[in-house]
């Protein structure tokens, strides 16, 4: 029996186009990298419209898409001088409103791809960096990886990307809502034990874990993994009775907007 053959090395950046990602292409596998790590790849309007316009036209050929991060962190979450920004430029919150509704075709689009998605995680993943992360169909992650929801401490929903009907599918309620309501950090091990993770490895062993993944993946007929991935994702859906993700972005701005406005007019408490 022969042995089973490594993916083929990647061939470097398919374009030069992009500002905030980098990506390249190894065979079937198509690399996408969040390369804005001096801010710690957060998300912000230009990475959501690169994303998007990589993940809404597939490369042909394409049977993997690894989603990664560079510099220590996969992702700190969203770009909160951007928010400021967006804020005092539109008071009403219509600029956070569009960033709210991109996020979720972002992710929509990782979830929904014809290509199965792999989230590589080291360092921190937080906010919307979980969000993006939890969008995939598969997520390894380093030992020394770890994760936060702390919207609510920073004063906003947890409304991003259909971030919290994921989470309740994938760990279920009583969980969620410890995690959500104290914006605690959880390590690795309690991520693969929650499912947000389905495999650790020590970080110099990612690579390893994803091809162990790709490889059988990029055997499958494509025809067969198309639809497969399509059932798998309408019987999920179909267990969300309550999946309001699509009210996200109203939510956030709504709540933005309404903190923003508090904080400089004051507001009067009638009892």
């Amino acid at each position: 029996m022969n042995a089973p053959q490594s993916l083929p090395h990647a061939t470097g950046p398919t374009s030069s186009t992009f500002r905030t990602l980098r990506t390249g292409r190894r065979g079937p596998v198509l690399d996408i990298e969040l390369h804005d790590p001096d801010q710690g790849n957060a998300v912000t309007e230009a990475m959501l419209d690169e994303l998007l316009a990589i993940l809404g036209t597939p490369e042909p050929g394409v049977r993997v898409i690894v989603l990664s991060g560079a510099g220590e962190d996969f992702c700190l979450g969203g770009d909160r001088t951007e928010y400021a920004d967006s804020l005092a430029h539109d008071p009403t919150g219509g600029g956070i409103r569009a960033s709210a509704t991109k996020g979720r075709l972002v992710c929509e689009a990782l979830s929904g791809n014809t290509a199965v998605t792999i989230a590589k995680v080291h360092g921190k993943a937080i906010g919307a960096g979980l969000g993006l992360a939890l969008a995939c169909d598969l997520r390894v992650g380093s030992d020394t990886a770890s994760f936060r929801l702390p919207e609510l401490a920073l004063g906003l929903p947890t409304a991003w990307g259909g971030l919290l009907p994921r989470l309740l599918n994938e760990i279920g309620a009583a969980r969620v809502r410890e995690l959500v309501l104290t914006g605690r950090s959880f390590d690795a091990h309690e991520a693969l034990s929650l499912s947000v993770l389905q495999k650790v490895v020590p970080e110099a062993q990612l690579d390893d874990a994803i091809a162990a993944w790709a490889r059988p993946v990029v055997r499958r007929p494509e025809g067969a993994l198309r639809v497969t991935k399509t059932l798998l994702n309408s019987y999920t859906a179909s267990t969300r009775l309550a999946d309001t993700s699509a009210l996200d972005a109203e939510l956030m701005a709504a709540v933005v907007a309404g903190t923003h406005y508090a904080h400089h007019h004051g507001t009067v408490h009638h009892m």
